[in-house]
Formats: C-alpha cells, structure tokens, sequence
C-alpha cells in the first residue's frame, strides 16, 4: 500500500516553511547515470543473444519504472503546493508539468519497444530502442538541470521538511508494493545506487547522517551483496562505470 497523497495549501499545523533538498540531486545524478549507460547496455547485446537481452531488458523495465514513479510523485507533492504557496514560480511550474508530459510521451513510444528486442535480441530493434531512450535521455537531462536551478530553491523555502520528506516516504513505498514485479533485490538496488550517487570520499559520512543504524547494518550484511550481485550481472566484463 502507497503512502497518503500529501494536501495542498496551507501548511500543516505544526509544520514550518524550510527544507533540506538536497537529496533530489542524488536522484537526479542517478537518472543521469542510468540513461546514459543504457543505449550502450543495448546495443553490445549480440544478435540473438536473448539471454543477455533478458538481463539489460530487465534493467531498461526498471529504469521506465522508476522515471514514471519518480515524475508522478513530483506531480502529486509540488505543483499545486508551489504555485498556492508562491504564485510568482507558476512559469517554472508549468514548464515542468510540459516537461513531465513530454518525457511520458517518449516513454509510451519507448516501452513497447522493449519486449520485442528481449525475445529476439534483434539489432535492427535494438538499435531503433537505444536511439529512441538517447532522444529521451537528452530532453531529461535539460529538464532535470532546469528543475534544479529553477524548482529546488523555490521548494526549500515554501515546503516543509515533512511535506520534502513524503517523496522519499511515498517512493519506498511504492516499490515495496510492485517488489513482485521488480525483483526481491529492488531494495538493494535503491539503496545501492543511492551510495553510489555520493562521491566515494563523502560516502560514509553520508550514510552515518542518512541511514539509520539498523538499515546500514542491513545493508553491510545483505544488501550489499544483493546490490554487488545485480552490477555484476549488468557489467559482468568490466568495472561498473562511476556515477561521479
């Protein structure tokens, strides 16, 4: 079950104007990554080679998942509250409702494509797939840097933490539901690149303030090496190319 749809308006009793946004640009590092290695997951995919297709296929599915995931949870928790709040940001905010639509737009014409290219591991399809998810990735990629420069700074000063917070809340939810769907290692796979998203030479101070104790030792124990496991099978002849 999905967490509650946040109220728009007001702010909450007991809530105060303010926020921490900074995670958002560990997310948006990771969209960053995920659609810049996937065109070239594809096309090494050797003709007929359905069993590799299968392993990056599931990878594309999950990347479709969460880029739907992550846009309807802004639009569920931002717009309305950001253009009530502080009405002279309603230019940006259109913009971003544009841009959301354009990037469902791009996928409706990119997911169809997936599961004809994992039965057959077709070139000709995999290349027409991979092109199409490079068009993607270029009009995400100006859309993510606008809504960093122009959303983020207007969001930290009207929302409250809590009303940040229930994105992160809301998604973790939202993928423990379809855990059927994704994978068991989704978790694993969520939280792993979320440590990847942070430089390497920040990354334990980052957890030690970020992740409470019990997940970290989860994560250290299991996780981990669910996560590991899963980079492997997506880049099982060379390093797992650095996010940052």
């Amino acid at each position: 079950m999905v967490t509650k749809l946040p109220s728009s308006g007001a702010m909450p009793e007991g809530q105060h104007a303010g926020c921490d946004t900074s995670g958002l640009i560990l997310v948006h590092r990771i969209f960053r990554w995920l659609y810049r290695e996937l065109p070239g997951l594809i096309r090494e995919v050797k003709p007929g080679d359905t069993e590799r297709a299968a392993v990056v296929g599931r990878y594309a599915h999950l990347d479709f998942f969460a880029l739907h995931m992550h846009h309807e949870t802004e639009d569920a928790a931002l717009w309305d509250r950001l253009t009530i709040r502080d009405p002279g940001c309603a230019a940006h905010v259109d913009q971003m409702r544009a841009q959301h639509a354009q990037v469902a737009a791009m996928l409706s014409r990119i997911e169809p494509q997936l599961k004809p290219w994992m039965t057959s591991a077709d070139p000709a399809r995999g290349e027409a797939f991979a092109a199409d998810i490079e068009v993607l990735r270029d009009a995400l990629n100006t859309h993510l840097g606008q809504e960093e420069d122009d959303i983020m700074p207007v969001a930290g000063a009207v929302l409250s933490q809590q009303e940040w917070d229930w994105m992160e809340e809301h998604t973790r939810a939202t993928l423990a539901s379809h855990r059927k769907d994704l994978g068991n290692d989704i978790m694993a796979l969520q939280a792993g690149l979320l440590i990847a998203s942070v430089p390497q030479d920040e990354r334990r101070e980052w957890m030690r303030a970020n992740i409470p104790a019990p997940i970290r030792i989860l994560y250290a124990l299991l996780l981990k090496r669910q996560y590991d496991r899963a980079m492997r099978d997506l880049y099982p002849d060379r390093p797992v190319p650095a996010m940052v």
